[in-house]
């Protein structure tokens, strides 16, 4: 389905429902969303939060031919411990077969997603990425370099502290973000003007995605002014050179 979230353009939940593991799920999106579905009677939230497999939707991205990018279980977490491997192939299975589509896979397990990366079968077009919202959590990028991804990249969303070494070695896409919604934890000018400059420094293409806050939308998400929508231009050249679908409504995103 279609999102507001602005660095993809639609959502595919496979899985729904998740559990906390670290601090930035303190006010988890998610969990807001699920009880509000589920006290409105949605089907797909009978079970609330609770993590639960959707085999009716695991075909969905087979039938949208319009190339777009995906970001995977936008209400749940795919590497949930829940998850069983079977199913997290068949998502895998789908997302090879969609060569049309890029495929965001973001999950704070990244243990458990490297521990069983060598078990999946990667495509150029699936993409993986790792939440880190605090420094606490920069180890999991260790974890994502040893994923044979075409594109890794790193979420810091929702950002809640100064980030002063990020290791950006092998990793493709950064994207920074404040807390949005109740009780939303703020956000520093300088915690994203400091990631940005290490991100130029290293040549890693930097999103900013949002100041957040209780509305988020008069906050904006410009940084001095100025709107950062970077991409790893380099990662959408490589899979158009190994498809034969037209891969141009993703391209234009990219400066020529």
């Amino acid at each position: 389905m279609k999102t507001s979230i602005e660095w993809t353009d639609s959502t595919w939940n496979p899985v729904t429902g998740c559990t906390k593991i670290s601090a930035g799920c303190r006010h988890c999106y998610a969990e807001r969303m699920s009880r509000r579905l589920h006290a409105m009677g949605h089907p797909r939230y009978a079970n609330g939060f609770e993590v639960t497999l959707h085999e009716d939707v695991l075909d969905l991205p087979l039938h949208w031919t319009k190339p777009r990018m995906i970001f995977v279980n936008s209400m749940s977490d795919l590497f949930h411990r829940d998850v069983p491997l079977h199913f997290i192939r068949r998502v895998f299975d789908t997302m090879r077969e969609s060569p049309q589509h890029i495929f965001q896979v973001l999950t704070k397990r990244a243990e458990r997603l490297a521990r069983i990366a060598d078990k999946l079968e990667w495509s150029p077009n699936i993409w993986a990425g790792v939440t880190v919202e605090a420094r606490s959590y920069v180890s999991r990028i260790d974890s994502l370099r040893q994923v044979p991804a075409a594109v890794r990249f790193v979420s810091l969303e929702p950002l809640l502290e100064p980030i002063r070494r990020l290791p950006l070695n092998g990793i493709q896409w950064v994207i920074v973000g404040g807390e949005s919604g109740p009780g939303a934890r703020p956000i520093r000018p300088e915690w994203v003007r400091s990631v940005c400059a290490h991100c130029l420094a290293a040549g890693t293409p930097f999103f900013f995605k949002q100041w957040g806050g209780v509305n988020k939308k008069r906050n904006g998400r410009e940084l001095d002014g100025e709107t950062w929508d970077q991409y790893p231009k380099a990662g959408l050249q490589a899979l158009q050179s190994r498809t034969t679908v037209s891969l141009k409504p993703l391209l234009a995103r990219v400066p020529a």
